[in-house]
């Protein structure tokens, strides 16, 4: 699903990214973690082609980042990809189905509110569809955001801190049920993470470095 091949990237002169290479394998959960700085976070970015390498190559589904122009990569991150962020980014003037459909939307795919209902029951948030943001706790919106992130069924799904603003209980119950529907939903997740607690989610844990990728033992 996912291969990183000698990934070099700087800013103002400064070597974040040293040529780091590693192979994803397809239906895994790895949780990245690593000091401030090390690149998580611009590793992400790269992967979703939001950002370019200065040498190497991100390869999703196939297909190098790099190589694509501005709208096959739009193409490719709304139909392949699923993102979850820390500050949920929930869309305060919809609803919770909408906010759910939008990729489906974005994809052209049909506002399928049928499907945004499922997604929404998978989370725990059944008959609230008509409901808004504003009357939602943080765990709430995060699961919607899970919601959204899966709908249209991902090859892979981007994690950047998804639990950094619940509350530890509310984390460990988020990040429950974020890896009970990857499984289900066969797709691969990368999730970007300052907490052992939440990696200890994932099927495998990776530290990075200016040195590379370790795995670190999962127990």
């Amino acid at each position: 699903m996912l291969e990183l091949r000698q990934l070099r990237k700087s800013y103002n002169g400064r070597p974040v990214l040293r040529g780091l290479s590693h192979l994803f394998a397809p239906g895994e959960f790895v949780a990245i973690m690593g000091e401030s700085g090390v690149g998580k976070s611009t590793l992400l970015n790269l992967i979703a082609g939001l950002d370019a390498p200065d040498e190497g190559d991100v390869i999703v589904d196939g297909q190098v980042m790099a190589a694509l122009d501005d709208d096959a990569a739009t193409r490719l991150r709304r139909a392949r990809m699923g993102f979850i962020f820390q500050a949920f980014h929930v869309l305060p003037h919809l609803s919770l189905t909408q906010n759910v459909a939008l990729p489906l939307l974005l994809n052209r795919a049909g506002h399928d509110l049928a499907r945004a209902g499922e997604m929404l029951e998978a989370v725990g948030l059944s008959g609230r569809g008509d409901d808004f943001p504003r009357q939602l706790s943080g765990g709430e919106m995060q699961r919607v955001a899970i919601a959204r992130a899966l709908v249209h069924r991902p090859a892979l799904v981007l994690a950047d801190e998804p639990t950094g603003n619940l509350d530890p209980e509310t984390a460990d119950t988020i990040l429950t049920l974020l890896r009970r529907e990857i499984k289900a939903t066969g797709a691969s997740a990368i999730m970007v993470t300052h907490s052992h607690a939440a990696a200890a989610h994932a099927d495998k844990i990776l530290v990075l470095s200016h040195s590379g990728l370790e795995i670190l033992p999962n127990n």
